[in-house]
Formats: structure tokens, C-alpha cells, sequence
């Protein structure tokens, strides 16, 4: 079985830690293919630089995507999520997607920590999007973005933490997801200080991502994501424009 994790930002350091994740918790003779934004923003953290990075996981994926049995958008906010479920032949999953449907059946009410102080209002958007917003708790976004709250790890644990259990204690989280690629692994060394389930964005997204693999789903044929008719196009990569051709 082969999964593809697309990193839309273009920071290979975190495409390395999010593949590193992800091979720490999948089975034996489960390969992970790890690929980088070819364009964009370093680290996403603005519409923006959201919007371009829908762009460069189609990219990615219609690169990649050819022999492998699932795609995990490994971006928190799931930039370009239903256009690549439209155009790929193969299940794919968000980090969001799901780690917030994971979080509601866990507990009534879920909060989001994050870094990236633009987070808020499009995580909003995200969730009520998907039906979810009345089991939303709150967000919190630390000012820094993850990958800067990674360089001093022990600092940037300590307000990750800090940030959680004021999810629980102000905002009434039942459950709480530490949200971010460059945040993979840290969620059990903050959740000591919320006293709820914290819920790593990657590893959620990388075990329903293994489930649809191995439940091998039919690519629909009918209804809104289903495959698109033909596009001419112009400026697109070669791998691109062709999956749209």
C-alpha cells in the first residue's frame, strides 16, 4: 500500500517531520510518499497563501498521485480539499477534515490550538463548512506560526500547553486538536496540561487515510466530485493539464 502526503507549503523541513510522523505510526509494508509544494509560500499561514497552496497540491497530486491508494493533504485548513477529491482517482483526506469529524466523536465540544494569528476566522469558515460549527469551542491561535514554534521546542511546548488548557477552562473543550503539520508528534507533550484528549492533526489525518486506502472506496462517476469534464488550460504544469485534459 502506498500513500501520498502532500505538504502544500514549500518548506521540505516540514514535509520531512510530517513524513517522519507518519511512518512512526503505520504498519509494516505501508510506504509513505512524501512530496513538497513545487510553488507557494514557505509556511501557509493567510488566504492567500491558502489559495496558492490549493493550486500546488493539484499539482502534486496529479504528479504523484499514479500507483498510490490514498492522498493525505498534510496541511492544516486543507487548502484545495474538494478540488482534489474531484480530481483524483483515489480516496483523500485532510488534516482538518479529519481530525475535527474524529474530535466530535470523542466529545461534544471541540477546540482548535494552533500557531498563525490568521488562523481564526479561516478555521471558522472551515468548520461551519462542514456542518460543524455548533460543536466548536474555540479557537486559539498563538501569534507565532508552527514552524516557528518548533525552533524553540521546549518554549513552544510550554505555550502550546498553556494555550490548551485555557481551550478547557474558558472555552468548555471537551477534546482538543493541536492543529499544524510542523506540530506533529507534540500533541501527548501537551496534553498533560488540558486534561482532555488532545488530538494530533497528522496522525488522525494519517489513520483515516489508511482506513480509506484499505477500504478501497469506487471513484464517483456522478454528483459534484465526481470527475470533471474536460479543460482546456493554460500555464499549467504538463501533469496538470493533462489529469484536466
Amino acid at each position: 500500500m502506498r500513500l501520498l502526503l502532500i505538504n502544500p507549503n514549500t518548506s521540505p523541513g516540514v514535509t520531512e517531520t510530517v513524513a517522519r510522523a507518519a511512518r512512526a505510526v503505520l504498519p509494516g509494508g505501508v510506504e509513505v510518499v512524501p512530496v513538497t509544494g513545487r510553488f507557494g509560500a514557505r509556511y501557509i499561514a493567510s488566504r492567500a497563501a491558502a489559495a496558492i497552496a490549493g493550486h500546488a497540491a493539484l499539482d502534486a497530486l496529479a504528479t504523484h498521485v499514479d500507483d498510490c491508494d490514498a492522498v493525505l493533504l498534510a496541511c492544516f485548513g486543507d487548502p484545495g480539499l474538494l478540488a482534489l477529491k474531484e480530481l483524483s482517482p483515489v480516496p483523500v483526506v485532510g488534516m482538518a477534515e479529519a481530525s475535527c469529524h474524529l474530535a466530535c466523536t470523542i466529545g461534544q465540544r471541540f477546540a482548535i490550538v494552533t500557531g498563525g494569528e490568521r488562523w481564526p476566522a479561516m478555521l471558522e469558515e472551515f468548520v461551519a463548512a462542514h456542518g460543524l460549527g455548533s460543536r466548536l469551542a474555540g479557537i486559539r491561535a498563538l501569534a507565532p506560526t508552527g514552524d516557528v514554534l518548533t525552533r524553540d521546542l521546549e518554549a513552544g511546548i510550554a505555550q502550546l500547553a498553556a494555550a490548551c488548557r485555557l481551550a478547557v477552562e474558558q472555552d468548555g473543550a471537551d477534546v482538543v486538536i493541536l492543529g499544524g503539520a510542523a506540530l506533529a508528534g507534540l500533541a501527548d507533550r501537551v496534553g498533560e496540561a488540558a486534561r482532555v484528549p488532545v488530538l494530533c492533526s497528522l496522525a488522525t489525518g494519517i489513520q483515516m487515510t489508511l482506513a480509506a486506502a484499505r477500504l478501497q472506496p469506487r471513484k464517483a462517476v456522478a454528483g459534484s466530485l465526481a470527475r470533471p469534464p474536460s479543460i482546456e488550460s493554460v500555464g499549467l504544469s504538463e501533469a496538470l493539464g493533462a489529469r484536466l485534459r
